[in-house]
């Protein structure tokens, strides 16, 4: 895909610290940090880049959003900030605190002092413990800050990504309003566990990833576990890929395959047959039940042909 960045970026304003000149400049960059992006990602993070919109990516668990980010981040040296995001998440651990205990011990030590003059110390920047969200605003170089497994938060923390990600900016009562110099690249993920508000949708860009197809499989297994053997690893990517059609309770990812792979190097094979498959399915998959359900179902000869 070619496109004039620049002129983009012209249209559309500041853009975010993270640029890319083209999809193919994204595939590239990010292949030589081991991710190996489809044309659908390649071109979805341009635009994020060049359009500085966040990026909410979905899909189950295991195909890559996480190391997305990650690979994108170390493209561009830029410092990784992440948010883990779980129920219970709040303002304190999502965006900052005060140090209450060390403000009381100032207000103790200063007891003869007025309020006012109190005051503004304690509610200074030696007081206030910065958490993701505030820390990538306020870089000031390249960043790329990711919001991961946004569902799994509780709905209320959706109405505090919503400034954050609308004008890049933090307000802070006692200090002011913190605005970004460097709009950080934003990636939210999402295993859509419950539905994300409309609200936050609007302000991002979307990608859905799926497992990936056999062929770019295999380039993923070839780029992670070199020393594959060209014939194993056909059979692992056919393996997986017959399992991933069956109704398990948890289809293999792509880091249980090269979990697989490098299993399977590490116990001397040379070629894939029904035992060793039986032997090692517990590195695939991950509940008892669709082991059985493997071992009853799985036609390896078929599969292995």
């Amino acid at each position: 895909m070619r496109c004039a960045a620049g002129a983009v970026r012209r249209l559309v304003g500041m853009s975010s610290s993270i640029l890319f000149s083209s999809a193919d400049d994204v595939k590239t960059q990010l292949a030589a940090q081991g991710y190996i992006a489809s044309d659908a990602v390649a071109t979805t993070v341009f635009l994020a880049s060049v359009l500085g919109k966040p990026l909410l990516v979905e899909g189950p668990a295991g195909v890559g959003k996480t190391e997305l980010a990650r690979a994108i981040a170390k493209a561009h040296s830029a410092e990784f900030v992440r948010l883990q995001c779980y129920e219970g998440v709040d303002e304190a651990r999502a965006i900052y605190e005060w140090d209450h205990a060390k403000q009381l011990l100032r207000i103790t030590a200063g007891k003869d002092e007025s309020w006012e003059d109190a005051r503004s110390d304690v509610f200074s920047e030696e007081f206030l413990l910065p958490r993701p969200l505030l820390t990538a605003i306020r870089n000031d170089g390249p960043t790329v800050l990711l919001i991961d497994e946004t569902d799994k938060a509780d709905v209320e923390i959706e109405g505090l990504l919503l400034e954050v990600l609308g004008d890049f900016q933090i307000t802070i009562p006692e200090m002011g309003t913190v605005t970004a110099t460097q709009k950080p690249f934003v990636i939210l993920t999402s295993n859509a566990t419950r539905e994300l508000s409309e609200a936050l949708r609007r302000r991002c860009l979307f990608l859905h990833i799926e497992f990936p197809s056999a062929q770019l499989e295999r380039e993923i297994v070839e780029t992670q576990v070199p020393d594959l053997p060209d014939a194993l690893a056909d059979s692992i990517i056919r393996v997986v890929g017959a399992l991933r059609a069956m109704p398990l309770r948890k289809l293999p990812s792509v880091s249980e395959t090269l979990d697989w792979a490098r299993t399977l190097i590490a116990l001397g094979a040379k070629d894939l047959d029904a035992e060793l498959v039986t032997q090692s399915l517990g590195v695939v998959l991950k509940h008892q039940d669709d082991i059985d359900k493997a071992r009853e179902k799985l036609d390896l000869e078929s599969v292995l042909e």
